[in-house]
Formats: structure tokens, sequence, C-alpha cells
């Protein structure tokens, strides 16, 4: 009998911890969410980017040339892009695909250099090479 009671008590707080710990999990993934923007536009050399939350919870990536005006036509658009943590400091980066290229929008948070700007951009073609960053 105690036996019983000793295994039951181990099973339900074994229960409790399992539970509070993936209840945890999403609480830390909802707060991070909540610190993203829901629009970014960043400039590099060659571009301008915005970058747009959906309804839909996906993100959607609008390139001009670094010329062009943000009221213009853009020169690319990507939709259904994702937003991906990098590591547990606040780092993430927004990730497109188009064409087989991969397009990163990388958020600095923590970096090894105060002059790195606070996005960078990275492309990678499809056999896995930098092609821009």
């Amino acid at each position: 009998m105690i036996k019983t009671v000793l295994a039951a008590i181990c099973l339900t707080a074994a229960s409790s911890v399992s539970y509070a710990n993936s209840h945890a999990t999403d609480a830390v993934q909802k707060e991070y969410v909540q610190k993203v923007p829901k629009t970014v536009i960043i400039k590099t050399k060659k571009f301008k980017i915005r970058i747009d939350q959906q309804p839909n919870e996906q993100y959607l990536y609008q390139s001009w040339s670094a010329k062009g005006k943000l009221t213009s036509k853009p020169s690319m658009i990507i939709s259904n892009g994702e937003i991906i943590p990098d590591g547990t400091g606040g780092n993430y980066y927004y990730e497109f695909q188009n064409e087989g290229y991969t397009y990163q929008i990388w958020r600095n948070y923590l970096t090894d250099s105060v002059k790195k700007p606070p996005y960078t951009l990275k492309v990678i073609d499809p056999q896995g090479h930098i092609v821009a960053s």
C-alpha cells in the first residue's frame, strides 16, 4: 500500500514538472516574439529592405535599390518568411526563400563589435554559398 501511494506521488510530481516545463517554454517563446517589431526597415549599401509581419504571423520581405523610394513599387517581394531565434541572448533572424536562394536578415543584439549594424543581410545561393553579406 505504501509503495502504491509513493509511486502515485512520484508520478504526480513528475507530471507536474513536465507540465510546468512545457508551459514555461511556451511563455518564454511568447515573450520572445512580443519583442520583435512588426515592421523593420534596413538599409545596406545596395538595398533598402522592409520586413512586415503579416496577419498569418509570417513575414513579408520587400526590397528596393539603395536609391529607390519606399513608396515606389519594390524590385523584389517574398512572402511566407519566418523568424528564427538564435541562442538565448535575444538575437534572431528572418528567413525567406526565393527561387532557390535563402535571404536572411539578422538582428544583432549581441555582437563582438560596437560598429556592427543592428541588422545584417545574408544571401545564400542554392549550392549553400554566401553570395552577399
